[in-house]
């Protein structure tokens, strides 16, 4: 039954995901802390090796398919922040583990960050039409973005989420479909660096195979069915569906914190 469980929230979270560029761990991590299907550290590592599969996946199917809208100008040089700071997140997340005997102590330090960053983008995109976006284009400050990015993406075990796509309409001043698909390639960097962090530091917590197997075949369906919906819909119903889904993962985190702190 877990197993089953592991599978549906990656694969819809992972639609989720890869219709609105927030790479669907930041729906998968909260979700599966909220089940309790595995310890904080556990479900960090699976939620991150969904979002990499599905982010891999779609990014690469972009630029095969001729439809890409990735700008690599400012895109690389914040994907290069972002995993310097996917590193240097999973080692604040080592730390801040390492401090307290109870580990579902940074289980609570991670929803309230998670509630309070969402509600704040969630806030934003209310309110982003009548925000006056910058058009950043210097490299170094490109990078020092993504390190932000990253550094909290990693920390929070949510891959990348709503703050990279705040960050790309504020900073940016991207369209929603586009800022999605640059998002996904930031995404796709932090990842890969925070995976193979984990292996060379000898970190991977205690996990079962069928789930990982199970979550990463969730996360590439998940980002086949996403990449083919966020064709079909226009940039106000992607809107809408992320408010949505803002809503509820603020709800859900702030639930987790409160079980946490009871635990």
């Amino acid at each position: 039954m877990s197993s089953i469980l592991f599978f549906c929230v990656s694969f819809f979270a992972s639609i989720a995901g890869a219709i609105c560029g927030i790479g669907g761990g930041v729906i998968i991590k909260p979700v599966l802390d909220m089940l309790g299907l595995a310890s904080v550290a556990t479900i960090s590592f699976l939620s991150g090796r969904t979002v990499l599969s599905m982010s891999c996946y779609t990014v690469g199917k972009n630029i095969v398919a001729g439809d890409n809208r990735v700008d690599f100008r400012t895109g690389t040089p914040l994907a290069i922040g972002a995993a310097v700071g996917g590193v240097v997140g999973k080692q604040l997340f080592s730390t801040i583990a390492g401090m307290f005997p109870n580990p579902n102590t940074v289980g609570v330090v991670q929803s309230i960050c998670l509630a309070i960053i969402t509600i704040g983008t969630f806030v934003y995109t209310l309110f982003k039409a009548r925000i006056q976006g910058k058009h950043i284009t210097n490299p170094e400050f490109c990078v020092i973005i993504g390190l932000v990015l990253g550094l909290m993406s990693s920390f929070l075990g949510i891959g990348g989420g709503p703050i990279n796509l705040v960050v790309l309409f504020y900073f940016f001043s991207m369209e929603t479909k586009t800022a999605a698909q640059n998002s996904l390639y930031i995404i796709l960097f932090s990842q890969i660096t925070s995976l193979l962090t984990t292996l060379i530091t000898h970190s991977v917590p205690e996990f079962t195979l069928p789930a990982l197997v199970l979550m990463i075949a969730g996360g590439i369906g998940g980002g086949i069915a996403g990449r083919t919906l966020n064709k079909r819909m226009s940039s106000r119903a992607v809107d809408k569906l992320f408010l949505v889904l803002m809503g509820i993962i603020i709800l859900i985190s702030i639930y987790n914190a409160v079980h946490y702190m009871g635990v």
